[in-house]
C-alpha cells in the first residue's frame, strides 16, 4: 500500500501530533528522491526501531553550488512512491521550494570544523545547506530518531554535530553503505553515469581496498596514495578531488591509523562525482 504524500507542514504536523500525544517513536528519513536499495535499507532500519516512518523527499537548492548540477538532478517522485509501498512507510513529506524556503526566508546553520575539510572544501556552501534543510527537517516532523547512510560519512558526522550543539532531541543512527555487486556504492548520481563509465565506476572502491589492507598492514599512505591516483587515471578518472585517511570521529586528517579511522575519497569520472569511504583497521 503506497503511503500517503504530504506537501505541507500543516497536514504533516497533523499527523505528527495524533502519533506524539499516542506516545509513538516517529523515525525519519531524509533523503532527495531517486530512491535505491541504499534509501531502502534506511527506511528498513527506521521499521525496526520506530512505530511511525516518515521519508522525506525534497531536492534542496541550498547543498547544491553548481547550477548545472541541481538542473541535472534525478527526479523520480512516482517510482519513488512505488519503491516504498512494500515498507511500512506512514508519510511521504514532499514539501516544495516555497514550502521549505518561504519569501524573506534568512537563516543558516553553519557547523565549522567538520565542514572544513574534504566536500566542505570542494563544494563551498554545501554543508551549510544541508545542515539548514536537516535542521528544519528535524524540526518539522518530530522525529524522535533519523536514518542516514555512511556513504556520505562527513555529512552523517555534521548531521550528529548540529543536532547535539543545537540539543535537538533526536538520535541520529548511521547505517552501512549499500553495494552494487560489483562493489560501487549506492548512489543516486550513478543514473548519471554512461555504459562505459558504469563499468569502470567500481575501480575506485578496489583502489580504496587496496590502500586500507596496504595501510593496516604497515604500509607507507603517501606510497599508497600516488599508486592508487595513477591506477584511477590510467583507468579514464578524470581527477581525485581527495583520496585522505581521517579520524572516524572529528575527520582529523591522519598518515596511519592510530584511531578509529576512514579512507574518503572524491573523484570525477565522466563528468560525474562518485564519492565513497571505508573503515580502515576494523
Amino acid at each position: 500500500m503506497t503511503a500517503p504524500i504530504v506537501r505541507s507542514l500543516s497536514e504533516l504536523r497533523g499527523m505528527t501530533q495524533q502519533w506524539i500525544r499516542a506516545g509513538e517513536r516517529i523515525g525519519v528519513v531524509p533523503t532527495m528522491g531517486a530512491l535505491h536499495d541504499g534509501h531502502l535499507s534506511l527506511v528498513a532500519a527506521a521499521e525496526k526501531v520506530c512505530a511511525r516512518v516518515i521519508v522525506t523527499i525534497f531536492v534542496n537548492p541550498k547543498q547544491f553550488n553548481n547550477p548545472e548540477d541541481l538542473a541535472n538532478y534525478p527526479r523520480t517522485e512516482n517510482e519513488d512512491a512505488r519503491k516504498l509501498a512494500r515498507f511500512a512507510v506512514d508519510a511521504i513529506y514532499v514539501p516544495d521550494g516555497d514550502q521549505m524556503y518561504p519569501d524573506g526566508f534568512a537563516t543558516t546553520v553553519s557547523v565549522s570544523g567538520l565542514t572544513d575539510v574534504m566536500d566542505g572544501v570542494h563544494r563551498p556552501g554545501h554543508f551549510e545547506g544541508v545542515a539548514t534543510v536537516v535542521a528544519k527537517l528535524f524540526a518539522q516532523s518530530s522525529a524522535s530518531d533519523a536514518f542516514f547512510g555512511e556513504k556520505d560519512f562527513q555529512q552523517l558526522q555534521v548531521v550528529r554535530r548540529m543536532a547535539r550543539d543545537l540539543d535537538i532531541p533526536i538520535t541520529v543512527h548511521g547505517c552501512p553503505t549499500i553495494r552494487e555487486i560489483d562493489g560501487l556504492a549506492m548512489s543516486s548520481r550513478n543514473l548519471l553515469l554512461s555504459d562505459r563509465a558504469r563499468v569502470r565506476a567500481p575501480i575506485l572502491f578496489e583502489e580504496m581496498e587496496k590502500i586500507a589492507e596496504g595501510v593496516a598492514a604497515g604500509g607507507d599512505f603517501s606510497t599508497l596514495y600516488a599508486d592508487a591516483v595513477k591506477r584511477l587515471e590510467a583507468a579514464d578518472f578524470t581527477k581525485v578531488d581527495y583520496l585522505e585517511m581521517r579520524a572516524a570521529d572529528d575527520l582529523a586528517l591522519l598518515d596511519a591509523p592510530m584511531r578509529p579511522a576512514r579512507l574518503f575519497a572524491a573523484a570525477w569520472l565522466a563528468g560525474v562525482r562518485l564519492i565513497d569511504n571505508i573503515a580502515i583497521g576494523e
